[in-house]
Parts: structure tokens; sequence; C-alpha cells
């Protein structure tokens, strides 16, 4: 008698994504200052989005996915890619001109504060203490950094202005994520998002930007694939789930990491300057990040005594 196949427990590959979008996103802003350098940002921005935009149509052709966005669908797909891709990567990326990328991503990570605040007053997440004590911490460890390159006095007042601009943006566009709830296909939504966010800043490149200022490089081809492949289409996908994974307030909290990672990729690229002092605020980063994402421990209360075994067995 053959005995019964027990099925393998599938893995868990939630840390893997959270690496590897923590690894994309932060990386993203050295690959935007590296375009920006070479290429107006605008015109630099609308040739990732609608490039991103067609492969990602191309790919789902190729699968042959099945066409299941609503109109409601498309329309909330289309108004979330102006939110995070023109709005906070436009404004972004003009600020990229005249900052360093570690500031950026300084300034755009406070948002997981302002995400938590509307999703417990609009989307009703509850806000417990140990998550506010992790938000705080978080802001802690990324004011003591932001201080610190502040005291420098390297960076450029309305260059921090448009990254302010680019840190309302994401959490508008978290947002409206959350609210607007669109289903269906994520890829085919990412699709939708990339050619919204193209087309709302193609204008605007037309009117400010002139191609003869593009400089042709290595590096430039070299950081617009990394951002059209990487951070249009996989860090995005990778976001949208972590927001339907986790919910607002702990998905956002994951950005607290962006600015030593940022600055990290940004001394080890661009040989931007790093202090040690920058280094000290990752402990309360990563005890913040720690307290807001842990899941909250599960009730002690036990219907029967029968039901004790087997609960003691599923924690163990």
């Amino acid at each position: 008698m053959s005995s019964p196949v027990v099925p393998r427990p599938r893995a868990n590959l939630l840390p893997l994504y959270v690496t590897v979008f923590c690894l994309l996103w932060s990386g993203a802003f050295v690959a935007g200052k590296v375009g920006v350098t070479d290429c107006p940002p605008l015109i630099f921005l609308t040739i990732r989005f609608l490039a991103a935009g067609l492969l990602v149509f191309g790919l789902a052709a190729l699968r042959r996915e099945r066409w299941d966005l609503s109109r409601r669908d498309v329309m909330a797909f289309a108004v979330i890619g102006i939110a995070n891709n023109a709005l906070y990567l436009g404004l972004g990326y003009v600020g990229l001109k005249t900052i360093s990328a570690g500031l950026n991503a300084l300034i755009v990570s406070a948002n997981p504060v302002f995400v938590a605040v509307l999703a417990s007053l609009v989307l009703g997440e509850h806000m417990t203490w140990r998550k506010a004590i992790g938000l705080l911490l978080g802001v802690a460890g990324v004011g003591m950094i932001v201080a610190h390159r502040i005291s420098v006095g390297s960076d450029s007042p309305v260059g921090i202005a448009y990254s302010v601009g680019a840190l309302v943006a994401i959490v508008s566009g978290t947002m409206l994520f959350k609210v607007l709830a669109p289903k269906g296909n994520l890829l085919l939504g990412n699709g939708v998002q990339n050619l919204a966010g193209g087309l709302a800043v193609l204008p605007f490149a037309a009117m400010t930007s002139s191609l003869d200022d593009i400089v042709p490089s290595g590096r430039l081809l070299a950081a617009l694939a990394f951002l059209v492949v990487l951070g249009s289409i996989v860090a995005y996908m990778l976001w949208f789930h972590l927001l339907t994974v986790f919910g607002a307030t702990a998905a956002s909290a994951y950005h607290f990491v962006m600015p030593p990672l940022g600055m990290l990729f940004g001394w080890m690229i661009l040989g931007e300057h790093v202090a040690a002092r920058d280094l000290l605020g990752i402990i309360p980063v990563a005890l913040g990040i720690y307290l807001v994402t842990r899941p909250a421990r599960p009730s002690n209360a036990v219907p029967s005594s029968a039901a004790k075994p087997s609960q003691e067995g599923a924690s163990a």
C-alpha cells in the first residue's frame, strides 16, 4: 500500500518580493539621476513611460493575456498613472537636476507618515501604538540623515521644492490605488498606467525641452533600459502587490529604507558623499519598519480546550 502524498508547503515569497522591490525602487533614484544628466527630464520620462507601456502590451499579446479590465478599471489605472508616473516622477526628475539622488530619496521617503494618517482617516486602517512608534522612529531616522545632508548646503531649494511636490504625488497615487481599487490583470493595468503617464508628460516635454539637448551615451541607454523594464514594470507591479497584501500603511513603511539604500547606490555608482552620521540613521529606520510591518499577535481567546493542541501546532 503506497503512502499518501503529502503536498509540500508553498514557499513564502513575500520577503523576496520586498527585498527586490526595495532594491529596484532605491536604485531607480540613481538611474534617474544618470538619465537626467544626459537628457532633459521630461523627454526622458516620456520615452520611458511610452516604451514601458508598449512593452507591457507587447508582452501581454505574446502571452495571449485575456483583456479583463472594465472601462472603470482602465480609467482608474489611468488616473493612478497620472499621479504615480506623470506627477510623482515628473516633479521628482526635474528636482534631480539640482539635488542629489540621495536627498531626493530622503524627501520622498516621508510618504509612509502621510499615507498612514490618510489610511486611518479614509480607509479605516487601524492605527496602533506599535505602528505609531514605528512611524516616528522612521521619521527620526530619515530626519537625522536629512538634517546632516542639508547642513552641507550642496542642494538647491528649488530642487527640494520639486521633490516635495513628488512626495505629495506618490501619497496621492497610493491612496488612489486603495480607494479606486481597480480589478483585473495587474500587468495590463501597469501598461495602462505607463501609457497614461507618458501621454500626460508628452505635451510638457514638447513645450519645455528640445531633442538637441540629449547627449547620447551608453550610460543613458543603460539607465533607460533599467527604468523601463525594472522600474516602470517590475517595481510597480511589486508595489501594487505589496499594497494589496500589506495595506497602505505597512507597505508604505518600506519607503523608509529607500534613503540609506539610495545613498549607498549613489555612493557606489555616482560617487556621492556619504558620512558616518548618515549611516546611523539606518538603525531607527530598520526598527521602525519592523514595528509597522510586524503582524499583530493572534487573539489568545480559545473556544475550547480541544482547540488548544491544533492552535499550538500551527504556531510552532
